[in-house]
């Protein structure tokens, strides 16, 4: 029997009422919807717990806590619980990202104990599209990333990671894990560049994917290539491909301090909607 309001890590049983609540913000969620809608709630399969609160017996908040620590439709009761859980059990992610709000507060709760944080980005607005440009001509020569190209695309991922992140996705484990991610984007069909005489030029990927949205991750133009609108083109290449073959509704979430990525998703067609907040260690 749950009280009038409980915290509780979620069994494969549990993946309907789950679901309900992840796809109540399905542009929101999209990311932890899609490793929910393969993976279940089996923590082996989904590589981490998915925490919920309930409250008057109905499930109505989540948090996922694995590489990343995620808040998901969290009132301001379950991220106290949240943050409390995550105190107590410790540290085991790499990042806490999600709504600005949640995450904001999450993160005052969890500071004194987990930080100093090596980065805190406090506002990425999120951007939605749901038709393709009409004042960016998408660039015809991007397309999907072939499997025999991963010795091509995959230096281009890691310097777009290294210099995003500000570490290099070979730390640790040499990269295999990144390495197998990229190939698992690759073979789905969902990594997507322009190659010009065996260099990547322009890259992009649709990282999450579910049935109502759809998540753009990875955007990069080769430095020498910068400022020529390969970005943009580009993006409205992808945002055709993700549109027709992948989901209604395409997203991205961009630091605000980018004010050239922003202007040119905008041009491209994107429109603020709100905003995430990412910390990383």
């Amino acid at each position: 029997m749950l009280t009038q309001t409980t915290i509780r890590v979620l069994e494969p049983a549990d993946l309907g009422a789950a679901l309900a609540v992840l796809e109540s913000a399905p542009v929101e969620n999209a990311f932890v919807t899609a490793r929910v809608r393969v993976a279940g709630l089996d923590p082996w399969r989904l590589g981490g717990e998915m925490w919920g609160w309930y409250t008057e017996g109905r499930l109505t908040s989540l948090c996922y806590s694995g590489a990343n620590l995620v808040p998901i439709c969290a009132t301001p009761e379950a991220v106290r619980a949240f943050a409390e859980r995550a105190r107590r059990i410790g540290r085991r992610c790499s990042s806490i990202v999600g709504p600005a709000g949640p995450t904001a507060e999450l993160w005052r709760l969890l500071e004194p104990s987990w930080g100093p944080a090596r980065d805190v980005r406090a506002r990425q607005p999120l951007m939605v599209a749901e038709e393709p440009s009409v004042t960016v001509a998408p660039d015809p020569l991007v397309r999907r990333v072939r499997k025999d190209e991963m010795d091509v695309i995959m230096p281009a991922c890691v310097a777009m990671f290294t210099e995003e992140v500000g570490v290099s996705p070979l730390a640790g484990d040499g990269g295999l894990l990144y390495q197998a991610r990229v190939a698992e984007l690759v073979g789905a069909g969902r990594s997507f560049a322009r190659i010009d005489d065996g260099k990547v030029v322009f890259k992009a990927e649709i990282g999450a994917a579910t049935r109502q949205a759809c998540q753009i991750q990875g955007v990069w133009v080769a430095p020498e290539h910068r400022g020529r609108g390969l970005s943009e083109t580009g993006m409205a290449a992808v945002l055709q491909y993700a549109l027709a073959d992948v989901a209604p509704v395409v997203s991205l979430y961009v630091n605000d301090y980018n004010t050239p990525a922003r202007a040119a998703y905008r041009r491209v067609g994107f429109r603020e909607t709100g905003a995430f907040m990412s910390v990383l260690f």
